[in-house]
């Protein structure tokens, strides 16, 4: 008997199949942060003076910004598309349950973007705002879903101890607020080169060793280690799930983006339009993908550095607390970048 012939069939089919497997495979697989910025008046997602509650530094147009363009660009990935933000959506999801930022002012900015694109979508929807301690608490009562923002600059613990003000690297006692939470977008690095009198500790501790300083580097990679541990020991990732928000960029020197005229962000009205920007991703971007390949728990990295380095357009600068705290060239206006991080956020949990 001949076999040649159903066995070359079925070889065709296993094949075919597999081809297609892979494609679906690439398709699901898309890396949403590879893309370009395209204008598209059909955004902004909301108006920034609808948002009652939104607060005044990052009201650009409140505080006198007269250009509008920034609010009107779409980020478009290469090899796929974004399905819009749907605040209902979004809401029927977590209905019931509890998502909260922990970090710095940039998950402060991502939380009030939030906030402002979910309130957009059901503006008749009741809400209370709260806040106990350093957590602010958003709670859509008519969906019983939390929105909440823990500020932690570090992550780790910092101790006012005889000697001083501790920052302790080895230590992460804020993380029993972090517990039982449904979905945690964590964030630290703006707060690690800070100096002087805006520095909030006096002492780096290590272990048992007290240090005045030291590498700062070094110091944000022993912290995500830190905090890393904390994750694979705590989190249960079938009832949460867990993201960093990624690097957010700044833009005080015009020569990373080819100005060199250009001493901040200051009237930049349009953001670079190709893919990559010039003066290439800041050195902490390896340094916390290092910590998070270590994580065995899922970890999902909102790689948002790229993309936002190509919104010079985006900062507040003078426009910021109606100008009275001079540059601002690291938070971000809202309307603006950080509802497109929200959208890319939407997009993964879908």
């Amino acid at each position: 008997m001949n076999f040649s012939a159903p066995l070359l069939g079925s070889v065709s089919l296993l094949l075919l199949f597999l081809h297609v497997v892979h494609l679906t495979a690439n398709a699901s697989e898309c890396n949403m942060f590879i893309g370009r910025w395209i204008h598209d008046e059909s955004y902004p997602l909301y108006d920034s003076a609808a948002c009652p509650f939104i607060e005044h530094e990052f009201t650009c147009t409140k505080n006198g910004r007269p250009d509008l363009d920034y609010t009107k660009y779409r980020w478009q990935p290469r090899d796929c598309n974004l399905t819009r933000f749907n605040g209902l959506s979004f809401l029927e999801k977590f209905r019931g349950k509890s998502i909260m930022f922990v970090g710095d002012s940039l998950s402060r900015n991502q939380w009030q973007s939030l906030t402002c694109m979910l309130h957009s979508s059901v503006p008749n929807a009741r809400y209370n705002l709260s806040r106990v301690g350093d957590v602010s608490i958003f709670t859509f009562t008519d969906y019983r879903v939390k929105v909440m923002l823990d500020r932690n600059v570090y992550l780790v613990d910092t101790v006012q101890e005889k000697i001083g003000r501790v920052l302790k690297l080895d230590s992460i006692a804020g993380g029993k607020l972090w517990k039982q939470i449904d979905m945690l977008i964590f964030n630290t690095w703006h707060w690690w080169s800070r100096r002087g009198p805006t520095q909030p500790w006096d002492f780096i501790q290590v272990g048992n060793e007290i240090l005045k300083d030291m590498d700062r580097m070094v110091a944000f990679e022993k912290a995500l280690t830190t905090w890393g541990q904390w994750v694979d020991a705590n989190i249960d990732p079938s009832k949460s799930q867990v993201f960093f928000q990624g690097i957010s960029p700044s833009h005080y020197n015009g020569t990373l983006w080819n100005e060199p005229r250009a001493k901040n962000c200051l009237g930049q009205k349009q953001p670079l339009l190709g893919s990559t920007y010039p003066g290439g991703l800041p050195p902490a971007v390896a340094v916390l993908k290092g910590a998070l390949s270590k994580i065995k728990k899922p970890v999902t990295l909102l790689d948002i550095t790229n993309l936002s380095l190509l919104r010079k357009d985006g900062h507040p600068s003078i426009y910021g607390l109606g100008g009275r705290t001079g540059m601002d060239c690291s938070h971000w206006c809202l309307e603006g970048v950080p509802d497109t991080w929200n959208e890319i956020l939407y997009n993964l949990i879908l």
